[in-house]
């Protein structure tokens, strides 16, 4: 209950309680005013027709005409009251008390029925005009109705702030009840994802499709979270793994040297085992490399890379090595093709798409560098009639230190394709594996 009444949606409702009171009072005072002024108008608008009227009816008829007229006018509830006087003041007809000509104000105690005594004085508004013969006429109409009508107005202005108030809280406290309530479910799910249960996820809160894409996107962000972390615990595995052999050679080469006698055994020894060392600190570095490209580094030195140029570099660099494994080479390369990129990373990515199907192709096998466009985007593709690759290791040959079975006995540490796939995300770009019957094609699919 207290979370609901400290919650930021239950002081919004508030806020909103007190505009919509505000408001709702400032429109029932307008209407008051537009109200007041209209039926004063309305008064001001009778009582001067009234008087006209009389004075038409002296022109035709006389002051004796006008005399019946007011004394015919009798009862409390007569709409208006009048008093008719000579030139001297004398009354002459009417119970009204004097008034000048034009507009004035009298009060008069009104009789709720003849006979009765007076009840409290009221004020009447009255317009004045001279007669024929120079009486004077006045016309008077009490202001109650306006008065009782404005009574009414405020006593509606008031409880209509009060009840509009009354609204805002309860519709606040219901929201902010369904608001906390959601809010909880979430908490509990972030805190079950705090406890180490990475595969929990946060439940759709129902509130809005803005509050739906922030679940959404807040799930996506635990799935890359996920995966970082079961790519942390596998890299820690595979590095425990795959470093064990170049440290248990090279331990053996140590122990060789410390055997031999022969100084020309320690000078092969040392460079063997410097070669493995090599070997290590190349994973270490193909490790750091993808880690940044996986954390973004590099994008801020992108710009306009002609993707033509870099494919033609590699296939140059690797034409020597590919004739001398007497394998061959084709470029299927669309001319005017750039994108906005690293050309280095680029280069690199390429290169390991081409060392790889170099390294596991028999000889006399043909790799083929191609690049095309299509209407949403641009293809780059490395593939060889090799031996392929099966369809069930087509994911698991882009994780880091993955090998296939029988290439186990290459030279390699399984990086190669996982450095690739991490340039083409830094590069918004997806690599994917298919069959080239025979053999394995390698795409790199840039969105434009």
């Amino acid at each position: 209950m207290n979370s609901i009444f400290r919650s930021g949606a239950f002081r919004l409702a508030l806020f909103f309680a007190a505009v919509f009171a505000v408001g709702g009072i400032a429109l029932v005072v307008a209407v008051d005013a537009a109200v007041s002024r209209y039926a004063e108008q309305v008064t001001t608008d009778t009582l001067v027709t009234e008087a006209t009227r009389l004075q038409s009816e002296d022109r035709r008829e006389g002051r004796r005409a006008v005399v019946d007229v007011i004394r015919g006018a009798t009862g409390v509830e007569r709409e208006f009251r009048y008093a008719l006087t000579d030139r001297g003041g004398n009354r002459i007809a009417g119970d009204l008390p004097s008034a000048p000509i034009g507009w004035g104000e009298v009060k008069i105690a009104e009789r709720a029925s003849p006979g009765d005594p007076p009840d409290a004085t009221v004020e009447m508004r009255t317009y004045g005009v001279a007669l024929r013969d120079r009486s004077l006429l006045a016309v008077g109409s009490n202001s109650f109705d306006v008065a009782e009508l404005r009574d009414w107005l405020d006593m509606v202005a008031l409880w209509s702030g009060f009840g509009i108030t009354l609204l805002a809280l309860g519709a606040g406290y219901l929201i902010a009840a369904i608001f906390v309530r959601r809010l909880d479910r979430i908490n509990v799910a972030a805190n079950v994802v705090m406890a180490g249960h990475l595969s929990e996820r946060l439940p759709v809160m129902g509130m809005g499709p803005e509050f739906d894409r922030l679940s959404a996107n807040l799930n996506l962000m635990l799935e890359r979270i996920e995966a970082l972390v079961i790519g942390m615990r596998q890299v820690s595995t595979d590095i425990a793994h795959d470093l064990r052999t170049p440290l248990t050679r090279l331990r053996q080469r140590l122990e060789a040297i410390r055997a031999s006698p022969s100084l020309e055994t320690h000078r092969q020894a040392i460079d063997d085992a410097t070669s493995q060392v090599d070997e290590v600190l190349g994973m270490f570095r193909a490790l750091l490399r993808i880690g940044s490209l996986e954390a973004g580094i590099g994008n801020d030195r992108f710009e306009r890379v002609d993707l033509c140029d870099v494919l033609e570099r590699v296939a140059l660099a690797y034409q020597p090595a590919i004739e001398d494994q007497a394998k061959a080479l084709r470029l299927s390369i669309e001319p005017d093709i750039a994108i906005e990129g690293d050309a280095e990373l680029l280069a690199q990515m390429f290169n390991n798409l081409v060392e790889n199907a170099l390294v596991h192709t028999p000889p006399h096998s043909l790799i083929t560098i191609a690049l095309h466009r299509e209407p949403e985007a641009i293809i780059a593709v490395v593939a060889d009639n090799g031996l392929g690759i099966p369809a069930a290791e087509w994911t698991k040959v882009l994780q880091r230190f993955y090998r296939l079975e029988r290439s186990r006995a290459l030279p390699g540490s399984g990086l190669g394709l996982s450095l690739a796939a991490a340039v083409a995300r830094l590069h918004h770009a997806k690599l994917s594996i298919a069959d080239h019957h025979p053999g394995v094609a390698v795409s790199v699919r840039f969105r434009l």
